[in-house]
């Protein structure tokens, strides 16, 4: 017994050793893969130990702002539970990647800090984010960079600007607080609070929203798969106001559930409803009506911005109106799944379907494909409307470059370098869009497909670059630009 003691305590050792050379040396994620050749001989040694050990303390680190119950919050341990070392190594590696995934932090360390016997101190060393950006608000309106670029030739007159205060962490318990005022395209006041947990349990979270503006542009209707808008130089065209309140559970770590209610109000000016009648119900140039919905999330990744391994899904249930002005009944899902094929090679795939009920529904609620985050690669100068549909993305991703660049000048608290990571991927993408009344546009109606080649770049605050050269089955190509991950 006692040879077997001291075998263990010098692999926790060697253990403690390995998890803080492995938690310094990449801020933007430690590679899921190199983690576990780290520690794949220590697995391979103690397979058939049943010895169990005990955590005794948890003792954290660098947390000046951020509330040492909010940290715990995402530890799948706790003081007083036993452990074989084998499960033990697995929740070190939960724990750093749940406090990454926070977003509240540079670098996280979780190791071994002290043993005694089969009793351990666990250690948490985390270096903190800047939380508070009060910065410039410039933003195209347009659904992504291309269409800008290209098909707008970057125009001003597209542009919102003003100011914006984003406020995260505000009170230590990663709350969020963002406050923007813009002007240019759209005038626009915005103001929302964000809290994850507000009850001793901490499983009970609420956000709220308001948002206010007018608009002398307007997108009345779609031509051949493209928006089309109608200015007015001396006139508000649109004015709108919305509010909503949610509610959140998140009983342990990888599933969250929201439910919200809102209400939103919009009015649009007799040239919209005389060049397209069915922008509302015909007859209608308002409209005023309540909402209710339910998400329900999950999420296994090892980085929300940039996974490579692990599994996420949304799932939604919305219902707009409760009259037969605005009566909207909508079912959407989306998910990834990410594996590794060696410890710089990844495969992901991807998916997404949605259905609105009943069938026919006004222009404003028949946006699909093209919108907010729900897109086709090869696509984005098109949108395609519809009640019903989905599509399938599948991507091969080869990380190329891991690098640093060291910076001259830093605060006492803030990184002493820039990370990068450069990989390239090749993808496919498979879609279709059902829309019972089609109009002048092509697209819907039939199968989708795209494929193309990019470089994806990583670096500080969770930025994420996308360059892609995209073919698509109307015989174009080009090279696109985003940002968004699957969430």
């Amino acid at each position: 017994m006692q040879k077997e003691k001291k075998y263990c305590l010098g692999l926790l050792v060697a253990l403690a050793c390995c998890h803080h050379l492995l938690g310094q040396n990449d801020p933007i994620k430690d590679s899921a893969s190199r983690t576990q050749l780290g520690h794949e001989n220590i697995y391979n040694k103690t397979a058939s130990s049943n010895s169990l050990f005990a955590v005794q303390n948890i003792i954290i680190n660098g947390n000046r702002k951020t509330k040492t119950s909010i940290i715990l919050r995402e530890i799948p341990f706790k003081p007083g539970e036993a452990y074989p070392l084998q499960e033990l190594v697995k929740k070190f590696e939960d724990a750093r990647r749940q406090l990454m995934n926070t977003s509240l932090f540079h670098e996280v360390v979780v190791a071994l800090k002290s043993i005694e016997g089969y009793k351990v101190d666990v250690l948490i060393d985390v270096k903190e984010r800047w939380y508070l950006f009060p910065v410039p608000y410039f933003k195209p309106i347009d659904r992504n960079l291309n269409q800008w670029l290209i098909e707008q030739k970057a125009s001003f007159s597209r542009v919102n600007y003003g100011v914006k205060l984003l406020y995260y962490n505000a009170t230590g318990h990663n709350d969020k607080f963002r406050f923007i005022f813009m002007s240019g395209y759209t005038k626009q006041f915005s103001i929302s609070y964000d809290r994850l947990y507000f009850d001793k349990k901490m499983k009970w979270g609420l956000n709220t929203s308001f948002n206010i503006g007018k608009n002398r542009e307007v997108n009345y209707n779609t031509i051949n798969d493209k928006q089309v808008f109608i200015k007015d130089n001396n006139n508000y065209i649109k004015s709108f106001v919305n509010a909503s309140a949610e509610l959140t559970y998140r009983r342990a770590i990888k599933t969250r559930h929201s439910f919200g209610i809102g209400y939103t109000k919009e009015i649009v000016g007799d040239t919209i409803v005389a060049l397209n009648p069915a922008y509302y119900k015909p007859g209608y140039k308002s409209v005023a009506y309540p909402e209710v919905y339910y998400n329900m999330i999950y999420s296994y990744l090892d980085y929300i911005p940039y996974p490579t391994k692990g599994y996420a899904a949304i799932v939604s249930v919305d219902k707009k109106g409760f009259n037969n002005i605005v009566n909207l009944w909508q079912l959407s899902a989306k998910g990834s799944g990410n594996w590794h094929l060696s410890p710089k090679t990844f495969f992901s795939l991807g998916a997404f379907g949605t259905i609105k009920l009943p069938f026919h529904q006004p222009y404003f609620l028949q946006r699909l494909l093209g919108y907010s985050d729900v897109f086709m690669q090869g696509y984005e100068y098109y949108v395609v409307d519809g009640v019903a549909g989905g599509y399938l993305k599948a991507t091969l991703t080869q990380q190329f470059l891991n690098f640093k660049i060291k910076i001259p000048f830093k605060k006492a608290d803030d990184p002493h370098y820039i990370p990068f990571k450069i990989y390239g991927k090749i993808f496919g993408n498979s879609g279709y869009i059902y829309n019972p009344q089609p109009g002048d546009n092509f697209l819907s109606n039939r199968m989708l497909y795209s494929s193309g080649i990019g470089i994806d770049i990583l670096s500080s605050y969770d930025f994420t670059l996308k360059l892609e050269w995209t073919f698509n089955q109307l015989g174009q190509n080009g090279l696109f630009l985003h940002r968004k991950t699957i969430f």
